[in-house]
């Protein structure tokens, strides 16, 4: 597949994403070629495990290095906090921001959330470009979601503020652990059981292991996945309908993701067991069987545990569940599949889902 920019249609702006091997090596040409007004001042903001890899390539890239201020963070969830919002927007404030200053996510998931939750609410609002340097990021970096954790819920401080453009170099995802691969991956699949079953079927068959993925091939995965995520975004935006599908998997995951501490486990390895128990579910609600099973299969041959933690108390991972942004009025929520590629967001019987969770694992 040739490289591509894509389009994303949002209500503020229209944004490209380009999925451009060497980009990154190129960063500043490739703002200025699609940025619609020149930057006062560059804010980069990183972590400690992507900043010794990537920040000296990004600033070279600038002709005007004395424009250039960097911010590096600590890397995991922990750093999606209060706390660090506080220090990253003193920061801004130092290096004296305004409004025509850019703002520059080079990282993965939470360097992205947490510089993208910066530039919606530094001085009401400045503009920010996603760099993703993960695979989990092709997610997170599309669609303008962007926020902070708070102890009692994963992603409950944020706004919906899309970024001015997205540069994804897939050469940064040769340096990512397995660990991570299988974080990010878990995402991918997800496109596919909410929207086309066709590609899950191509990832069976195109990765077998996260070694020796060719640049073709992790081109094509990211622009196909990518193209799910945009096609649900641009016809929901702020997530009042169609958009709470790509949570699919992710309500228990969030539970169980925050009831391990965050950071504890990978935020895909958590949807992964999401995704696992809301296909089980969605059998039992709907009453027919998903033929699913040749897929999960596929994923504990890519090395995901499927099993909810046997230390987690069923009792806390449902309160976590009622504090879900989908749920309302203490309400449960999920999406559930009616079939592969047809999701729907349904009420549930916290009984009903107790029981199924219970013989899921848990204490």
């Amino acid at each position: 597949m040739d490289n591509k920019v894509l389009y994303v249609e949002s209500s503020k702006h229209t944004y490209p994403i380009i999925v451009e091997p060497e980009s990154l090596s190129s960063l500043y040409s490739k703002i200025e070629e699609h940025s619609d007004s020149k930057a006062s001042r560059f804010f980069i903001i990183t972590d400690d495990t992507v900043a010794p890899l990537y920040l000296d390539i990004a600033v070279s890239s600038f002709p005007i290095k004395d424009k250039v201020d960097t911010y590096v963070i600590p890397t995991g969830e922990a750093s999606k906090s209060l706390s660090m919002y506080e220090k990253v927007m003193t920061a801004a404030l130092e290096n004296k921001l305004d409004r025509k200053s850019l703002i520059i996510a080079l990282g993965g998931g939470v360097v992205g959330d947490l510089a993208g939750f910066i530039a919606a609410t530094y001085m009401r609002g400045i503009p920010f470009v996603q760099v993703p340097t993960t695979l989990l990021a092709h997610d997170s970096s599309v669609g303008g979601k962007v926020g902070i954790n708070h102890p009692l819920g994963k992603n409950m401080i944020g706004a919906f503020h899309p970024p001015s453009l997205v540069i994804y170099d897939p050469k940064a995802l040769m340096s990512l652990p397995e660990k991570e691969w299988r974080s990010g991956f878990a995402e991918v699949i997800k496109h596919g059981f909410i929207a086309d079953e066709s590609f899950l079927t191509w990832l069976q068959d195109k990765i077998v292991s996260f070694q020796n993925i060719s640049m073709d091939v992790l081109t094509e995965l990211l622009i196909r996945s990518i193209k799910v995520k945009v096609a649900v975004v641009e016809q929901d935006e702020e997530e009042k309908g169609i958009r709470a599908y790509l949570n699919f998997g992710h309500t228990l995951g969030h539970a169980i993701e925050g009831e391990a501490g965050y950071g504890q486990l990978t935020h895909g390895e958590a949807v992964a067991i999401g995704m696992e128990f809301a296909v089980r579910f969605s059998e039992k609600y709907y009453g027919h069987q998903l033929e699913a099973d040749k897929y999960f299969n596929y994923m504990k041959d890519l090395g995901y545990s499927l099993d909810i933690p046997s230390d987690m108390d069923i009792n806390q991972l449902i309160h976590r569940i009622k504090l879900d942004k989908k749920s309302h009025s203490s309400k449960i929520h999920f999406v559930l599949l009616q079939k592969i590629g047809s999701p729907k967001l349904v009420e549930v019987n916290e009984n009903l889902l107790k029981a199924e969770l219970t013989g899921k694992g848990g204490v």
